[in-house]
């Protein structure tokens, strides 16, 4: 059974990656927002995948913790997943190059934590391990999002192949 709670927390393994675990398994994210790009509807459906991930992840961060052997283990990244989700939801049908953007513009807000983001991980447990991605992810939204919708709004079309 462990096996597969490590394939959950480590986004089907990603997070075991012996090198930059965090920024592998956001690559299970633009995995996901590339797969959820032909739905109509996508903030909701990127939304409601990162509620759905949380909630699984909140769950298990304590197992992660214990399996670890330490606080926000490597290997546990839905936390990273959840994170671009967000940063992604704006773009309303994403193309390789938004996903591209939104990754390393989420990426720097995970690796250099702001002040609130940084603040979360006090909390602890599952919440304390997915809330400083979920507010990275939130900066990372505000920080493509704004820019795009004041210049290129009308300008380019955001659709995979499009």
């Amino acid at each position: 059974m462990n096996w597969l709670k490590l394939g959950i927390v480590s986004c089907g393994y990603l997070g075991c990656s012996p090198f930059a675990p965090g920024t592998v398994g956001t690559l299970g994210g633009v995995a996901i927002a590339w797969a959820l790009s032909g739905l109509d509807h996508y903030l909701w459906w990127s939304l409601g995948v990162a509620a759905v991930l949380y909630v699984i992840g909140r769950s298990l961060g304590p197992w992660a913790e214990k399996y670890a052997g330490h606080e926000d283990p490597g290997i546990f990244v839905l936390d990273e997943v959840i994170g671009y989700l967000i940063t992604v939801a704006w773009i309303g049908g994403p193309s390789y190059v938004s996903l591209a953007v939104a990754f390393f513009v989420f990426r720097f807000f995970d690796v250099f934590k702001p002040k609130l983001a940084r603040r979360m991980e006090d909390i602890g447990g599952g919440d304390g391990i997915l809330l400083d991605d979920v507010v990275a992810g939130v900066y990372g939204l505000v920080l493509v999002m704004v820019p795009a919708r004041l210049l290129l709004a009308g300008q380019v079309q955001w659709t995979v192949g499009g």
